[in-house]
């Protein structure tokens, strides 16, 4: 800083006023202090800042898994309100393991970030509390924490549900299996309870062999679908309870060329074009609605924990209005 003060002719608090963006500065100086910087390839030393501020401006973002496209437009909707308020995001995978999930929550806060958006792969997230009451921000995305109050910003997986099921009772069917994620998942477990819900407000039995919940993985799908549709009294729709369970069920309809009804929980890419009939959340709204409550927390924000729940949208397409076989 004495380099760039000497080289602009200004003093030391005059750079510092024009690198933090504080106000005193003329535009003439502010422009031969901002030439001398980049003359003299000077940075600012974050890790002084932080010293002095006691806030890094970074938050952490614990993911299910960075690959997943549902994720994409989440995890840019909290970067971009991150950005707004010159916060720098670092992100990182759970790959649905409650300990990863715990090591990585963990390891960015020893990094001394401001807060954490959290998508939950465990159910106990106690280990929190220490971090939480050292002043770290948290909240917690698509899913509600485990055994802690904190703030959660949700979609409405069982009205969601509740709506694709009915859709397809109103099309007809009355033998609909349900394919979704571990039961050990909220939203697995809240798809599955709007399906039974659907069902029993038609007053229509559900059979236990209609029912599938577990990986994801495409070779257990598969065997879930396969299942369903074979027997005397097959299924003649299925709702799938997640993206990627839809996608494999897709391409084992496909294979089968057999007209199977099928809504889907999440839009996939294509969906549109391949005529999918889907239960679309917004992806982007809960991120940016979570970022939202984190940085108002960081602001001063008090009161209790906010549960926040957004609406979800039944999309016809085509294939959740096939009519079933005669």
């Amino acid at each position: 800083m004495k380099d760039v003060a000497a080289r602009a002719g200004v003093g030391l608090k005059t750079v510092s006023r024009v690198v933090n963006g504080e106000p005193g500065v003329t535009a003439e100086t502010e422009r031969r202090v901002q030439e001398a910087i980049e003359a003299l390839g000077f940075r600012r030393n974050d890790s002084a800042r932080v010293l002095r501020k006691g806030r890094t401006a970074s938050v952490g973002l614990v993911l299910e898994d960075l690959a997943d496209p549902f994720y994409g437009p989440l995890s840019r909707a909290v970067e971009e309100v991150a950005r707004a308020h010159g916060a720098l995001l670092i992100n990182g995978s759970s790959a649905e393991d409650p300990g990863r999930e715990q090591e990585l929550a963990l390891a960015l806060c020893a990094r001394r970030v401001d807060g954490l958006i959290v998508i939950p792969a465990g159910t106990d997230h106690r280990y929190l509390e220490p971090e939480i009451r050292a002043g770290i921000a948290t909240v917690f995305v698509d899913r509600p924490a485990g055994r802690i109050e904190a703030d959660t910003v949700l979609s409405d997986s069982f009205g969601g549900a509740r709506a694709g099921v009915t859709h397809l009772i109103a099309h007809g069917h009355r033998r609909i299996g349900f394919i979704g994620d571990q039961p050990r998942i909220h939203t697995a477990v809240e798809r599955l309870r709007g399906y039974r819900a659907a069902m029993e407000d038609a007053g229509l039995p559900v059979d236990d062999a209609w029912m599938s919940l577990g990986s994801t993985d495409p070779a257990r799908v598969r065997e879930a679908v396969a299942a369903m549709l074979t027997g005397p009294a097959p299924v003649t729709a299925l709702f799938a309870g997640n993206n990627r369970v839809t996608v494999t069920a897709v391409r084992e309809l496909a294979a089968r060329g057999r007209p199977v009804a099928l809504v889907g929980f999440d839009d996939i890419e294509l969906a549109d074009l391949l005529g999918i009939t889907v239960i679309a959340q917004d992806a982007a709204a809960l991120g940016r609605t979570a970022a939202e409550r984190l940085f108002q927390r960081l602001e001063g924000a008090q009161g209790p924990a906010a549960r926040v729940e957004l609406p979800t949208v039944l999309v016809p397409r085509g294939s959740g209005e096939i009519p079933p076989r005669p």
